[in-house]
């Protein structure tokens, strides 16, 4: 069955902007009434809100997985385990996707297909969304997945941002512009440890380094402000419509395998310098799996061609900052990685344009980083150092873009 789509009182877009600047709720999920459970050989999803929104559901491979999109429901109060007592849910995650709109996407232990969806609203206004998977064969499974929900402005990714003209390498004539990414955040929350979350840790990581790179005159653009889930591609397209001239992803990862500490500096690469660099890859480029959006299909030729493009010139402007980066955090003390440059195939770097690194500030896994993140004084350190490689690779970068344009 194609991807059911759902569209009730359609006078809601009327009561306030699709891409308002300001999450605000039309429902809010009852987890009492609320349940995920078997139905016999299939899943049963039942979702009770207090008023009804519009909604769509649909399914999609590699993993397989339910998503659920609505006009913005509040989620607050309700956790995966006291809803989902269904074997075939493997993982059950929801949060915010954009302004007005949240998503649900549960993780299955197999190829299900969608044989009912429906929302019935009573009179008192309130509704319940009511969603039937049945088990299917990989074929039909693929077939059914192929069907993707039809592009539609209020769903889809924001478009391409529209360069006016080519970018030109930044001369020292004007402030560096530099584009600070805190990884993940909204549905996905990254590497949880310790009693410390990913992306609540760089959030705060990246806002105090923000507010350290403009008080030395440097123009800074944050992928976001707050916690909300941002797709790989988007984080792109903040920095290309920004103009800019370095862009930083900031992560502090968990590892299950061994033992791993210190901050690590990350560049693009084919193949990963190790295997637990291949797996943070993974996991990264994961969370846009965990969000409905799914890559894999789009890193073929297209894809080749741009880190082509990126080793002939960007590639090694990042491979200097990132030895500028290990150079300045060593100066001040600072714990790095026994192997501080590594290479894995993040798609977050893939701007064939703009010189693109990860650093991994430390590892949520590791209880002696997750105190050094916890540390004002060392995280103004670290700030420091990454403000100290800016400057030196800024004007070295500059100094060969003169003498390319001679």
């Amino acid at each position: 069955m194609r991807a059911v789509f759902l569209f009730l009182a359609l006078c809601l877009a009327t009561l306030r902007p699709l891409w308002a600047d300001e999450l605000s709720a039309l429902a809010r999920l009852d987890p009492a009434a609320s349940r995920v459970v078997n139905a016999g050989d299939g899943i049963a999803f039942d979702l009770a809100i207090s008023q009804g929104v519009p909604y769509r559901a649909f399914v999609l491979a590699d993993p397989a997985r339910l998503v659920m999109d609505f006009a913005e429901v509040d989620f607050t109060g309700a956790t995966a385990a006291g809803i989902d007592e269904a074997a075939g849910v493997t993982d059950l995650g929801w949060g915010p996707i954009r302004p007005g709109w949240s998503r649900l996407v549960a993780t299955l232990d197999a190829p299900y297909a969608i044989t009912s969806a429906e929302e019935r609203v009573a009179d008192d206004g309130s509704a319940v969304i009511r969603v039937r998977l049945t088990p299917v064969n990989a074929t039909d499974f693929a077939a059914r997945t192929a069907l993707a929900p039809a592009v539609d402005p209020r769903w889809t990714l924001p478009s391409p941002a529209i360069v006016d003209q080519p970018k030109r390498r930044q001369t020292g004539e004007r402030p560096l512009i530099v584009v600070l990414d805190p990884g993940h955040g909204g549905i996905d929350p990254g590497a949880d440890a310790g009693g410390k979350v990913e992306a609540e840790v760089m959030l705060t990581f990246a806002r105090e380094l923000a507010d350290r790179l403009r008080r030395a005159g440097i123009t800074v653009v944050m992928t976001r402000e707050e916690d909300v889930f941002v797709p790989l591609e988007t984080r792109i397209s903040i920095a290309r419509a920004a103009g800019a001239d370095v862009f930083l992803s900031l992560h502090a990862d968990a590892l299950a395998e061994g033992e791993a500490t210190g901050a690590t500096v990350y560049e693009l690469a084919d193949q990963a310098t190790d295997r637990a660099s291949e797996r943070l890859a993974e996991r990264h480029d994961r969370a846009d799996l965990l969000a409905g959006i799914d890559l894999s299909g789009q890193d073929d030729l297209i894809a080749s061609v741009m880190m082509d493009m990126a080793r002939t010139e960007t590639q090694p402007r990042a491979a200097r900052l990132a030895r500028d980066l290990v150079k300045e955090i060593r100066a001040r003390g600072g714990k790095m990685h026994r192997h501080p440059i590594q290479g894995a195939a993040f798609s977050v770097l893939k701007s064939p344009d703009i010189p693109s690194l990860l650093l991994e500030v430390g590892f949520l896994s590791s209880a002696r980083d997750r105190a050094r993140l916890a540390d004002p004084d060392w995280r103004a350190m670290m700030q420091e150092a990454i403000l100290a490689a800016l400057r030196s690779w800024a004007v070295a970068d500059a100094a060969e873009a003169k003498l390319i344009r001679q």
